[in-house]
């Protein structure tokens, strides 16, 4: 079990574990290795993938040699094309050597256009990044909101208002909520643009502008997966007897919520973050579609369309570093939350 699953369905107690405080050094050892285990996991994870990602673009029926020296090309000229795109060499030794240049930031060069991978990679992936962080913001402070609110609320109808609406939400897909918002703020209200895209380093104000539709349209599912956890979690946490104890004691109603029941609330929730994310990513591949974002999905898209096989193994497996490397920051962020998460799967403290 991942840490991510263990602080999913570990009690939320965090604020009440003085055996642990009382064992600075042992709690030490047991958060170095729940870092160890939560690094190790991805990196296992990371060379599946590679294998994979390189695995399928070589065992695929497509003749790189052929496509790039055309219909005229005799089989003289394509064997010698395929010496030059290494690819008569042994498949593992063309993995190998694959590999190990991507981790030193070289992913090859396309075989069509002869522009380095990790160029073009760049230029697309802060696209992705940016679009993909102010939705992950909106989700958060809209869930969050909501989340919190249903349940000081529980059982009333803000409560059951905001268990309809995420409900009905969760059921959206991302890209009709995108042309819905197309149709709303683009074409009726004419307040925002319907497509393209600013650098966030060329104008601030613009990159908004166009960013505001496609992370709305991304975020919106995140938001009522976090709304519905966090209400639930929250609604458990509040009915704790440390609660009722710190109510009882005067303490400001306020500081009972966000300086203890949210803190032990909050795992859950954040569990979802990091469940999302994948579904950030993959849903910028249709918001790239829809708002004519230049983004790596498109630059996939194109690439797959070519069978440019460099540029689709570069993408795919830049993709796969930024999940891992978010999952490994989200299972972090839960170890230091909560002390479930340090324990090993089936351990005891």
């Amino acid at each position: 079990m991942s840490a991510v699953q263990a602080a999913g369905t570990a009690g939320l107690e965090s604020v009440r574990a003085p055996a642990v405080a009382r064992r600075p050094l042992g709690r030490t050892v047991r958060t170095g290795r729940s870092a160890v285990r939560i690094v190790a996991v991805p990196v296992v994870v990371f060379l599946l993938a590679s294998f994979l990602t390189y695995g399928l673009g070589a065992l695929g029926h497509a003749n790189p040699a052929a496509a790039v020296l055309g219909d005229l090309a005799t089989p003289a000229d394509i064997a010698r094309m395929n010496h030059v795109f290494g690819l008569d060499r042994p498949f593992v030794v063309q993995y190998f050597s694959w590999l190990g240049h991507a981790l030193t930031g070289d992913l090859g060069t396309s075989y069509f256009t002869g522009i380095p991978v990790a160029t073009s990679v760049r230029q697309a992936l802060p696209v992705d990044l940016s679009i993909a962080v102010l939705a992950l913001a909106f989700a958060v402070v809209l869930g969050g909101v909501a989340g919190i609110a249903a349940a000081l609320r529980q059982g009333g109808r803000l409560d059951r208002a905001v268990t309809l609406v995420c409900s009905g939400l969760a059921t959206v897909p991302p890209f009709v909520i995108g042309i819905a918002l197309i149709i709303v703020f683009s074409v009726f209200l004419k307040v925002l643009p319907s497509g393209g895209y600013v650098p966030l380093a060329t104008d601030p104000g613009q990159w908004l502008r166009f960013a505001l539709l496609p992370a709305l349209a991304l975020s919106v599912e995140g938001a009522a997966a976090i709304a519905r956890q966090l209400r639930t979690s929250l609604v458990g946490a509040l009915n704790e007897n440390y609660v009722t104890g710190a109510v009882a004691r005067g303490l400001p109603a306020r500081r009972v919520l966000f300086g203890h029941v949210l803190r032990n609330a909050a795992a859950p929730a954040l569990t979802v973050i990091g469940l999302e994310i994948p579904s950030l990513i993959g849903g910028a591949v249709v918001a790239e579609k829809i708002f004519n974002l230049p983004g790596v999905a498109q630059l996939a898209l194109q690439a797959g369309s070519q069978h440019d096989i460099p540029l689709i193994e570069g993408t795919l497996l830049v993709t796969i570093a930024v999940v891992l490397v978010s999952n490994i920051a989200v299972n972090l962020a839960l170890t230091r939350l909560t002390p479930q998460a340090r324990r090993p799967a089936g351990g005891a403290i």
